[in-house]
């Protein structure tokens, strides 16, 4: 067991809102942070490699896992089922590693009333307008009018559930909510929940407050 347990943390944010450089930024600063490998029952593709991109399960596999409670959080998207294996993120945060999750808000909220929960911080990143959320969409160049619409709309039901995290960030400067962001996992992991030696330095002290009394 290491001097402190790991923390899940979960962040999210709708498309356009930083997410993904923050999330790199914060696995730069300290290396205890890692990423959660999900698993899928989609095909691999080009590249991909099992167990560092994706778990890959078959449907059968991924539902048993699903059914004997090895999954913090799951979902059925486009066909396919995507879920984050239980077994490695609990020796993970047993070992002191943080465990980063990139999920919505519906995962957050299955992982939040799971038996990790306790350990579980999340965080919502905001952008500073819509017109700014767009236009962010926009300069990527990759989408048609038709599918930034269908993003924008699919952002709105993302920000919709912001007040079910722990801390809402609205990043209209990068680095002042990469500032935030550290600050907030500094104080996470001085929780109480987070240091298991805490009892056993309590018990000492009073042992040492008994040895000393007259």
């Amino acid at each position: 067991m290491s001097d402190r347990r790991g923390l899940l943390i979960i962040l999210s944010s709708p498309s356009g809102a930083g997410k993904s450089t923050l999330a790199r930024r914060l696995r730069d600063w300290d290396e205890r942070i890692v990423f959660s490998v999900s698993a899928t029952t989609r095909a691999p593709r080009p590249g991909e490699v099992d167990g560092e991109d994706y778990h890959f399960l078959t449907d059968s596999d991924f539902k048993k896992q699903v059914a004997n409670g090895g999954m913090l959080e799951h979902a059925h998207v486009f066909g396919n089922f995507y879920g984050s294996p239980k077994e490695p993120v609990r020796k993970a945060i047993e070992a002191g590693q943080d465990v980063l999750f990139d999920i919505d808000w519906q995962g957050a909220q299955q992982i939040r009333n799971s038996d990790l929960g306790l350990h579980t911080l999340s965080i919502f990143l905001l952008p500073p307008s819509i017109i700014e959320l767009r236009r962010r969409l926009m300069a990527r160049g990759q989408d048609t009018d038709d599918t930034i619409a269908k993003r924008m709309q699919k952002s709105w039901d993302e920000i919709s559930h912001w007040d079910g995290y722990d801390f809402v960030l609205v990043n209209d400067d990068l680095d002042t909510t990469e500032a935030h962001l550290k600050s907030i996992v500094t104080a996470a992991r001085l929780r109480r929940s987070q240091q298991p030696g805490l009892n056993a330095h309590v018990r000492k002290l009073q042992h040492e407050f008994d040895e000393g009394q007259p």
